[in-house]
């Protein structure tokens, strides 16, 4: 998707407040809904993601899954609310091996555990608004000493609200939660 287009400092992928917020992703729901509301902390508009089930209920880019982000800024930035429920989302990466990992983010795990294809860690989330950094490249490399290339797909799983999903070529690429 994004592979052939310059990529300098910034790319937002979802943006709550836009006017279509979802126009890159696509949804699978069971159980549960992903809907706009207003948030009343922030007093804006947010995307809920909630269900019984964190498995049943995300969203996931790029809609089509036989298409890559191709994303090669190495910093992923997600401003999300911490709504006191069980939460996960994963990011796909493409290594400098031609290898396709993935990163599995959760608040109900407990330890760190790296598998060939796929790394699953603990996150810890403090009440209401968080700004996650989280650096693939860094990541990439202690977990399989490989390098990072490119983000190929993200997929953001209920319960939560998101407020803007974007990659910066640096850490500490701050944009405003409103």
């Amino acid at each position: 998707m994004f592979r052939n287009i310059y990529q300098g400092g910034f790319l937002s992928i979802l943006y709550s407040c836009g006017s279509s917020p979802l126009k890159l992703w696509d949804v699978h729901v069971k159980n549960g809904y992903i809907r706009r509301i207003t948030d009343e902390e922030i007093k804006s508009l947010a995307l809920e993601i909630a269900g019984t089930n964190v498995a049943t209920t995300y969203i996931y880019c790029p809609a089509y899954p036989k298409k890559a982000l191709g994303i090669k800024l190495p910093f992923l930035i997600i401003i999300i609310k911490n709504m006191k429920k069980y939460f996960t989302f994963e990011i796909t990466i493409l290594d400098d091996k031609d290898m396709h990992r993935r990163f599995r983010v959760s608040n109900f795990q407990t330890t760190t555990r790296i598998r060939p294809f796929s790394t699953s860690m603990p996150i810890g989330l403090s009440g209401g608004w968080n700004q996650i950094q989280f650096n693939l490249s860094d990541f990439t490399r202690r977990a399989y000493s490989t390098n990072y290339i490119e983000t190929t797909r993200i997929q953001i799983h209920a319960n939560c609200r998101v407020r803007r999903v974007y990659f910066a070529d640096r850490q500490g690429f701050n944009t405003c939660i409103n």
